[in-house]
Formats: structure tokens, C-alpha cells, sequence
């Protein structure tokens, strides 16, 4: 029996770690082929590929990102290949069962949740050695009703094979992100999430665990995201793997987690900080919401001071970054409530932050309390949400708009020295800077355009220039170190008009043969020639004193900024007066 294990995913550098649990779980009675696709792939294009694998069972691994391309790819596949069995699983599918079946009437199975032993029985089943009766987990249609087979037994996680181990996915692991889990089940009961419907937690091996990891590593992985939804909620396991994996990472390696903070012990970030290499953590959290009747309604426990403690503690160790998430449009979160949740958790500065917003998924507990809190959602995957009693789609958009300069002036981390003055000097919260610069983005239409870093800068400071409370020459300078700071050669263009004149050019070399040290230790010890000085140097206008700048304080100082390039490596700043 030929049997292809495919999905369609986010993006290229992603891989379905379902798909390899399906297929080392069938071996060795069965050896599915596993085939992975992206949702930008036409749809045409996957069923050409899919046909040619002539499979007789075919199963599809579906989630909210997924779930429309997949249906395509369905009802073409059946169009061409109508003997072909169609099994569908995934999260997306585990839920409204009798939706699906009736909706998509190429489907002959859907496994429900857990797969590993359902669909090996499945396939034991489709091949003639089993009665359907003794397929567990399933669900399918028959004479036009639909027929649900009760779920087996929890499966033993510490039974089940490594899914790591095949040789066909040796030539990826280093270009792609390889997930690994070593736990099932959330123990909190958010209501927004699906992590909440399985009670309890159930922990895989942890020696074969590391295994795993050093077998990942050994062959070229570079990124090992966890995806536990709860990584350290036993904290002698948490350590013990924090402890392994400092004792014999490769360098190069960055593990990822999800982790809780607020329960996390200070002793366990301190043991971090004091232990964990530089960048071979990432840490993912999420607020979600700081309004504590929010949480109080979608059933999530949080101590925010205790969480803050903890992003705190780990941001001034400076060895793990951290990802923080809100999802914009929970109940009773109206838009003063969650600007005050966006200014609560961007207070803390983390390395990123997501802003979301709330998608209603199909089996949690706030799609089936929709009606009580007023939500209007679209009904179809990503399930996202137009309004709710509180929250109006108006308000949604203005939102969205926030979100979208947020991603490119602060999580990617272009000019950080001008928006860190932006949010504290220049605007009353962050919440308002990327709020109203985000609506001026949008009115200009520039969302609907592409952009170089150029045109960040500039259109920055075309936004900034409507505000009359700023000071744009000490804006402009912020602007101005951070573009220059980004460069390890002198750029070709640059995004300002203003330049220094050939003779002040000449005047500050002077000034610099006779006392280099106007620029710095550094400087003065490049012995620089005044063909060098003229090669790699720029000379612009400057309104702060950098030197004052460099120990943290913005001063004003009306001035020329020296930048010297040193081919690759950081640039030297200095400021220099004439006359």
C-alpha cells in the first residue's frame, strides 16, 4: 500500500513534526512517504506533485494557516485520482467534526486528535486486516451520517519512536527549523486556546529526549524550537534540561521554548544568566493581557508582577532574548484597556513583541461563548475577529495599524536609540507613538507598497515633521546614528540632504592630524592618513553631543558627526566643533 503524509506550511524553513510522529509510529508495518508543501505553492502545482507519488491513502495535516489551500488540493486530488483515500488530521480537523464531513464530501476520514495509534490502525484497516469497528479516533461519513468511533487510550509517550531518524530529512536539517516536543497537554485553562481542552500534561523520555537533541545537533540543526505549551511548568525538569543542554550544545545551536514567567523562580533565571552562553536561548511569552478581569473571564491565571520580575531578571542577564505576545480583543478589553496592556508589557522592552489579535478556533471555550460577550468573527479559517460589546472593528483597524509599524521600527530593531526617544520624550506612552505613526502609515498608503530601509527613515521623519511637540534636528541625529551604526562600509546614498562643505572637511582633518584624540582613543590609534580619512570618513551636520550620547545622555550640541568606517567592522562616532 503506497501511503504519502503531507501538509501545506507557513513557510519554507518550517517543518511538520505530526507527520514524522505518524510516520515512525507506522513502522515498520507501513512506510508512508513524507511531502511537504507551503501554502504559496499553487494549488495546481502540489496535485501535479501529489499524483505522480501514485498514493493510495493520502493523509493531510491541517491547521488554521492551512485548512482553505488544503481543501483545494482535495477536491482537485479526488478530481484526478478518485480512488485515492483522503485522511485528514490536525487540530483544525479534531473539531466540528460533522462540518467538515458534509462540507468537504472528499474526505473519507478525519482522525481526531492524538494520531499515532489511529491512523497506523487506520492504514491496518484500509490494507484488509482489520474491521472498521476497531479503528479508534476516527470519524467518516456513512449513508449520509456521520459515524464517530470513541478515542482510544492516552497514548505512552515514553513508548513512542523517535521521529528524527530518517535520512531523507539529513539534507534539511540545517536549513530549516526542526521542532521537538517533549511534553503533551497544558495544565491552565485559557479559554481562547486549544491546549486547554486536554487536562494534564504527560512527559515523553527524557534520556531518549536527548538523544534526539544530540542526534539534531550532530547534523547540522541550527534552530530547535520547542513546542511544549508549557515548558517549564516542572522546574526540576526544566532545569535538568537547561542543564544538558548548556552542558553539550554545539555553538552555533539556538533552542527556543514557550515558557510560563510568572512561574518561573528567580533562581532558575539567575542559574541562566550565570551559565547559559549568549544567544543559545530564545524565550516565547505570553501576556496576552495585563486587565485582570480579561483574565479572570477567559480562565488564565497570571501574576503580571511576578511575570514582569521574571522578564526583568532575564533581560538585564543579557544572554536570552525574549518574544512577548498580546492578543488584542479579548473579553471586556476595550481599546483604553488594552493601549494600557500594550504599555504595561512594552515597559519592560522586550526584544520583541507580537501583537495579535483574537482568533475564535473551532472546540475552545470562547467560540462557544461568542454570543455572550457580542463577537462577530469571519467563519472561516484564521477565524479572526471583526468586534465584540467592547471593542468595535473601527477600533480593531486602528489597532492593526499600531501593529504594523510596530513589526518594522521596534522588532526589527532598524533604529532603536530614536524610537526608545520617541516613546519617553517625544510621545505621552509608546502605545501612542506606534498608534498615530501607524495611521499616518496608513493614510499615505504605504502599507500597500514595498519599501528599502531608506524609505523607513524618511518616512519617519516625514511623519514626525506633522508633530509639532518634536524636536526633529535631536530626532533626526537619533536618526541619523542609528542608519550609520547599521553600516560596516560607507553607504552609496544616504537619506538626508544636508552635507559638510569641502572646506570644513578640510578644517576638521587639520584639527584631527594635529590632535586625534578630538576623536577618540580609537580613533587616535588607527593612525589614520588623509587619504583613509577622505575614503572612509562622513561628516554631517549634528545637533547632541555624542560623547554625552555614548553614557546615555541626549544633549543638545550643535556640531559635526565624525563616522569612520573600518571595512566590516563596527563604525567609530565622534563629534567635533569647528572653530
Amino acid at each position: 500500500m503506497n501511503i504519502v503524509l503531507t501538509t501545506l506550511n507557513a513557510k519554507y524553513i518550517h517543518t511538520n513534526l505530526a507527520l514524522r510522529c505518524l510516520k515512525a509510529a507506522a513502522q515498520p508495518e507501513f512506510d508512508p512517504t513524507i511531502v511537504e508543501y507551503t501554502i504559496k505553492d499553487p494549488a495546481f502545482n502540489i496535485v501535479s506533485d501529489l499524483y505522480q507519488y501514485k498514493p493510495d491513502v493520502i493523509g493531510f495535516s491541517c491547521y488554521i494557516w492551512n485548512i482553505e489551500e488544503t481543501i483545494r488540493v482535495i477536491r482537485m486530488l479526488r478530481a484526478v485520482s478518485p480512488n485515492i483515500k483522503i485522511v485528514l488530521g490536525g487540530p483544525e480537523v479534531s473539531y466540528d467534526v460533522h462540518e467538515w464531513l458534509r462540507r468537504v464530501e472528499e474526505i473519507d476520514f478525519i482522525v481526531m486528535g492524538e494520531g499515532e495509534f489511529s491512523f497506523k490502525k487506520l492504514l491496518e484497516h484500509l490494507q484488509g486486516d482489520i474491521p472498521l469497528e476497531e479503528v479508534p479516533g476516527i470519524c467518516y461519513l456513512q449513508d449520509g451520517k456521520v459515524k464517530i468511533h470513541a478515542q482510544p487510550a492516552k497514548i505512552d509517550l515514553r513508548e513512542l519512536p523517535s521521529p528524527f531518524r530518517f535520512k531523507e530529512d539529513l539534507p534539511h536539517l540545517g536549513k530549516r527549523i526542526q521542532y521537538i516536543e517533549t511534553s503533551r497537554g497544558c495544565p491552565f485553562s485559557c479559554q481562547f486556546c486549544l491546549s486547554s481542552i486536554e487536562v494534564g500534561v504527560r512527559y515523553f523520555n527524557r534520556e531518549k529526549i536527548k538523544d534526539d537533541i544530540r542526534y539534531l545537533m550532530a547534523n547540522g540543526a541550527k534552530t530547535i524550537k520547542f513546542v511544549d505549551r508549557t515548558f517549564n511548568i516542572s522546574r526540576s525538569y526544566a532545569m535538568e534540561m537547561f542543564q544538558f543542554l548548556i552542558d553539550e550544545h554545539v555553538p552555533g545551536v539556538v533552542f527556543q521554548f514557550e515558557i510560563t514567567a510568572d512561574i518561573m523562580r528567580p533562581e532558575v533565571i539567575q542559574f541562566l544568566n550565570d551559565n547559559a552562553p549568549k544567544g543559545l536561548f530564545r524565550f516565547e511569552i505570553g501576556v496576552q493581557s495585563t486587565n485582570d478581569l480579561t483574565n479572570e473571564l477567559v480562565k488564565r491565571r497570571q501574576n503580571f508582577e511576578k511575570l514582569k520580575r521574571t522578564v526583568t531578571m532575564v533581560k538585564e542577564g543579557g544572554k536570552i532574548d525574549q518574544h512577548l505576545d498580546l492578543i488584542a480583543g479579548l473579553p471586556e478589553e476595550d481599546y483604553n484597556s488594552f493601549r494600557q496592556t500594550f504599555n504595561d508589557v512594552f515597559a519592560m522592552r522586550p526584544e520583541e513583541l507580537q501583537l495579535g489579535f483574537l482568533k475564535l478556533l473551532r472546540g475552545t471555550g470562547l467560540r462557544i461563548e461568542a454570543e455572550k460577550y457580542g463577537y462577530t468573527y469571519v467563519d472561516v479559517a484564521p477565524y479572526e475577529i471583526f468586534a465584540n460589546n467592547v471593542l468595535t472593528f473601527d477600533e480593531i483597524i486602528r489597532i492593526k495599524h499600531a501593529e504594523d509599524v510596530l513589526e518594522k521600527y521596534w522588532n526589527d530593531h532598524r533604529m532603536d536609540n530614536t524610537v526608545e526617544y520617541l516613546v519617553t520624550e517625544g510621545f505621552e506612552t509608546p502605545f501612542d507613538f506606534f498608534q498615530n505613526f501607524g495611521t499616518y502609515w496608513e493614510e499615505k498608503g504605504w502599507s500597500r507598497i514595498g519599501h528599502q530601509l531608506e524609505d523607513l527613515f524618511r518616512r519617519l521623519e516625514e511623519f514626525l515633521a506633522t508633530q509639532s511637540h518634536i524636536n526633529l534636528p535631536v530626532v533626526r541625529s537619533l536618526m541619523q546614528l542609528d542608519y550609520l551604526a547599521r553600516q560596516q562600509f560607507q553607504p552609496r546614498k544616504l537619506w538626508w540632504d544636508e552635507r559638510v562643505s569641502s572646506s570644513e572637511q578640510k578644517e576638521i582633518f587639520t584639527m584631527l592630524k594635529e590632535n586625534p584624540l578630538l576623536a577618540g582613543e580609537e580613533y587616535a590609534e588607527l593612525n589614520v592618513t588623509e587619504k583613509d580619512f577622505y575614503k572612509h570618513s562622513l561628516l554631517v551636520p549634528f545637533a547632541i553631543d555624542y560623547a554625552k550620547f555614548a553614557n546615555g545622555e541626549i544633549v543638545e550640541s550643535k556640531g559635526i558627526l565624525l563616522t569612520y568606517f573600518r571595512n566590516g567592522k563596527t563604525p567609530i562616532f565622534a563629534t567635533l566643533q569647528l572653530g
